[in-house]
């Protein structure tokens, strides 16, 4: 006698970042991932000429970690610290003092940012190159527009 149920099928595989984060030695991951929201929903409260040179680095006992490309983003930062710990108690971050520290090197272009950024269009390179070539040109010495 057969039997009539079909045989059991495998559960499906896990996605890889999910069993990574399932693992112990994921909390790591687990805690750039973390990192990355809070730094995109505290990026609305910063100044809008700041948001593209600073970022949420860490926090850590009521203390956030921004890092920035420059001292002058550095300062910027500082004055908005009251705006910027008030919007992380508004998410429910128990922050208590904001830390400004500047990176050695350009931080790179943000993901997001990348992506919102058209590509340009075949007529306007057309054009930039036209607009090249003319100031390449050199100008001759017997022109009407020189006097």
């Amino acid at each position: 006698m057969s039997d009539s149920r079909s045989p059991r099928r495998p559960p499906a595989p896990k996605a890889a970042l999910d069993a990574l984060l399932a693992d112990p030695a994921g909390n790591p991951i687990r805690r750039a991932v973390w990192l990355e929201e809070l730094d995109r929903r505290l990026r609305p409260h910063l100044p809008p000429s700041l948001a593209a040179h600073a970022q949420l680095a860490n926090v850590e006992r009521g203390r956030l970690v921004f890092v920035v490309d420059a001292p002058v983003w550095r300062t910027k930062l500082r004055f908005a610290a009251p705006e910027i710990l008030d919007a992380a108690r508004s998410i429910g971050l128990d922050a208590v003092e904001l830390v400004v520290k500047t990176a050695l090197a350009p931080m790179a272009l943000q993901a997001q940012d990348r992506r919102t950024q058209p590509p340009i269009s075949e007529a306007a390179q057309r054009e930039l190159r036209a607009a090249l070539a003319s100031l390449e040109a050199p100008v001759p010495c017997g022109s009407d527009d020189a006097t």
